[in-house]
């Protein structure tokens, strides 16, 4: 398949994974776990729990594979416009169904690459209360397997020179699960069943969420 011209492009993704590492290493002490539980080459769909503004620069960092994640469009102001698109980050308007970011964040599936996707479409509490029906559209419509990933540590305290960020130095746990399929092996993509599949992605994700904290002594 030819990407087409504008679409999030692969090489950009893998320079963008370049400066999450440096960035994130540089000013944390992630602690990755799991990782060998993404699948080292085809499609797949990071789901992402949310409560802080590093969640998404963490996980390009300590991800095994560069990632393309949907991101709102109002973090596209400014130089950081063309900074994101460059390292192959979506634009997606949340309060419509933006068939430009659909269509790219397909793309990006159908090339086999990897698309991270916030469930809760928010920032939040990040214990995946409320999911969008996003995530199980891309996931049925695609046939991606979806890994659940739970950022933990990135909110228990504020730095001492910029409050808004974790302390600098200060440990983010990034957890890793057990890929799994969305849809129920029927093909179908109607309401009825992205709904079902909605319900069956929200149980897996808390019940990793839940582990992932059992498991690093996080609350």
């Amino acid at each position: 398949m030819t990407r087409a011209t504008g679409s999030p492009s692969p090489r950009g993704a893998a320079v963008g994974r370049g400066i999450g590492i440096g960035l994130m290493y540089g000013l944390w002490k992630p602690r990755v776990l799991g990782a060998w539980r993404v699948p080292a080459s085809g499609p797949v769909i990071l789901a992402v729990n949310h409560s802080h503004n590093i969640d998404g620069p963490m996980l390009m960092g300590t991800a095994p594979r560069p990632v393309h994640f949907l991101i709102k469009k109002e973090a596209f102001v400014g130089p950081l416009d063309p900074f994101l698109r460059g390292i192959g980050q979506l634009k997606v308007d949340r309060t419509t169904a933006d068939r430009t970011a659909i269509t790219d964040a397909l793309g990006v599936l159908e090339t086999g690459g990897v698309l991270g996707i916030f469930p809760e479409g928010t920032r939040g509490e990040g214990d995946f209360a409320s999911l969008r029906a996003g995530l199980a559209y891309f996931a049925v419509r695609s046939g991606a397997p979806i890994v659940p990933v739970a950022v933990l540590g990135s909110t228990e305290r504020r730095g001492r020179l910029v409050s808004a960020l974790p302390p600098l130095r200060s440990r983010v746990d990034v957890v890793f699960g057990d890929a799994f399929e969305a849809g129920d092996g029927s093909g179908r993509r109607t309401r009825k069943a992205l709904d079902e599949a909605t319900v069956r992605i929200q149980a897996r994700l808390t019940a990793h969420l839940d582990e992932a904290r059992r498991f690093t002594g996080r609350r």
